[in-house]
């Protein structure tokens, strides 16, 4: 049996995840970073994108984070999100719907545009969509 940290993700609205992991992989501000048990103590920014969990006994989930933190204190592992989603809710439909509004809108470059939250807006539709691309090569679809 694989040694298990606790782990806790949760958004504004919820806790989305909370039980023993063996294994977490997340996006930090300077990269993709895996915890497992032992790491040492950390407290990092996240950017948008996945979050991957192997929980214990081994069976994988994924979810998607639009930022937050992810701190690391002895055997416990928390990612406090903006908004997280189970990888499986997420609507590729609307979110594909997002990155296109969200290029429009950087494209158009009207005086009234506010950049940085066009960039935001596709920062995030792109994190969703491959987040979604991730579940379905895991699945083998």
């Amino acid at each position: 049996m694989a040694l298990t940290i606790h782990c806790d993700i949760v958004s504004a609205e919820a806790q989305i995840f909370s039980g023993l992991v063996e294994l977490l992989v997340a996006n930090g501000s300077d990269g993709e970073l895996g915890i497992t048990y032992g790491h040492t103590p950390l407290l990092t920014n996240l950017i948008p994108g996945s979050v991957r969990v192997v929980t214990q006994g081994g069976s994988e989930e994924v979810y998607y984070v639009s930022g937050g933190y992810l701190e690391v204190q002895g055997d416990v592992v928390t990612i406090l999100a903006n908004t997280a989603v189970r990888g499986d809710d997420l609507d590729e439909a609307a979110a594909e719907e997002a990155r296109k509004a969200a290029e429009e809108a950087l494209a158009n470059q009207s005086s009234e545009l506010d950049y940085g939250r066009a960039s935001a807006q596709l920062a995030e539709a792109a994190a969703q969509l491959a987040t979604l691309r991730k579940l379905k090569n895991r699945a083998g679809r």
